[in-house]
């Protein structure tokens, strides 16, 4: 038996648990520099707020319904998502983190268990020991344990838990299920399958395996319908594979003209994606850096331009890596254009134990690796920027507008909880 469980509403319920005077009003969180909606509570939901609505148009709604808005806390949204999952991987070995919200659970060996009440008992821990509410959802396969989550989630008279135990219940659920909330069904797919009178889970179930091989994307679709069906197809992923490739790119808070801003902007993103490569043990041996100027002003010239940059041996050393990224950007950089976005992207990445040397490199490899340890060590000790490369700026006139945002109370000393008592 598999089990999904999944944090309602996370972001908006995480500036709830510190500040409990939104229980029950509608909080909406924004996207970078405060752009568009990229969570609501389910107040919020039930005024028409559409995820991705930009913020300029929602500012009247906003006001006449005093909803609470928030810029994304990406810090404290991660540090209370691996609360919520080390919490999880008490109940059960199996643990797969399936997003920053959502974790699967391998329930198998639970013989003799009353697993609804075994749910209810980890809903109701996760709640009283980190202040967010979950839903479960119990299934025999993990597509199965999908739909139970979402049910659980639409019904109160489910309480946050259902379980798919029997063919009776699983038929019910699917019958319930349209196509488009199907695990794995997008756009395409939904459109194709409605034409072709399919309009819920179960029809989808009842199909041949092999129509499913020629319509629904070969392996994939033969295993969504055996999934369907209560066949396991898709086991828990409990050791993550590494990242292919890693990306750190970011809208500027302010418009950029000038080459030394833009250059402070790609050493943060290098410093960013470096600590990345190194947490998974990894070196790159190709990377690239563009830039984009604003599609929002008229009287400005277009310009989009990137790079590729090929090392002479693959590195994780942030400072080996913004020299290389800074040569690459001033050979892209176009003088007297307003720069709105700009980004640095990692490719081949091999593990970091299997670099192939370079006769003529001349750097000193060891210390390199010390004194990434070294950085990493105080800021992870001390917070992140605690050491950062001078190339990275210190003014920052660039950086992510997060007019709105919430304190890090959990990891960082100066912005702990205050009580006035």
């Amino acid at each position: 038996m598999f089990a999904l469980v999944d944090c309602d509403s996370f972001y908006a319920s995480c500036e709830r648990v510190f500040n409990p005077k939104l229980e029950g009003k509608p909080v909406i969180v924004l996207s970078n520099n405060d752009g568009c909606v990229i969570a609501r509570s389910q107040e919020a939901k039930n005024l028409g707020i559409k995820m991705g609505q930009p913020y300029f148009q929602l500012k009247p709604l906003i006001k006449e319904n005093e909803v609470n808005v928030f810029s994304s806390n990406y810090t404290l949204y991660g540090n209370m998502s691996e609360r919520v999952m080390e919490i999880l991987g008490g109940f059960t070995p199996e643990v797969e983190v399936y997003s920053i919200d959502e974790a699967f659970l391998g329930l198998d060996g639970f013989v003799g268990k009353n697993l609804q009440e075994y749910a209810r008992h980890i809903r109701k821990k996760v709640r009283q020991y980190t202040g967010i509410p979950v839903c479960i959802g119990l299934g025999p396969t993990k597509t199965l344990a999908k739909i139970a989550n979402r049910l659980a989630k639409k019904d109160p008279a489910n309480e946050g838990v259902l379980i798919l135990d029997t063919k009776e219940k699983q038929r019910e659920a699917l019958e319930k299920t349209e196509v488009e909330d199907i695990w794995g069904i997008g756009r395409k797919y939904t459109a194709k399958l409605r034409k072709a009178g399919i309009t819920n889970a179960w029809q989808l179930s009842q199909q041949r395996v092999q129509w499913a091989r020629q319509q629904l994307g070969g392996v994939v679709g033969m295993r969504l319908i055996e999934e369907l069906r209560g066949v396991v197809c898709l086991q828990l992923d409990l050791f993550p594979s590494k990242k292919k490739s890693i990306a750190c790119t970011r809208a500027f808070g302010k418009t950029v003209t000038s080459l030394e801003h833009l250059s402070e902007a790609v050493s943060t993103y290098i410093s960013r994606a470096a600590e990345k490569l190194r947490w998974q043990q990894s070196c790159v041996n190709k990377m690239t850096v563009f830039i984009h100027t604003s599609r929002f002003i008229a009287e400005c010239e277009r310009y989009d331009a990137s790079t590729q940059i090929t090392l002479p041996m693959p590195s994780n050393h942030t400072g080996e890596l913004i020299r290389y990224a800074n040569a690459g950007l001033k050979s892209i950089y176009k003088e007297g254009c307003v720069y709105k976005k700009a980004g640095v992207i990692f490719n081949s990445l091999v593990p970091d134990t299997q670099v192939q040397l370079n006769l003529f490199n001349q750097l000193d490899r060891k210390r390199g690796v010390n004194e990434m340890q070294t950085l990493d060590k105080v800021n992870n000790t001390m917070g992140r920027n605690t050491l950062t490369y001078a190339a990275c700026g210190t003014d920052q006139v660039w950086k992510t507008v997060a007019a709105m945002r919430s304190p890090r109370y959990t990891t960082r000393w100066d912005e702990l909880l205050t009580l006035h008592i």
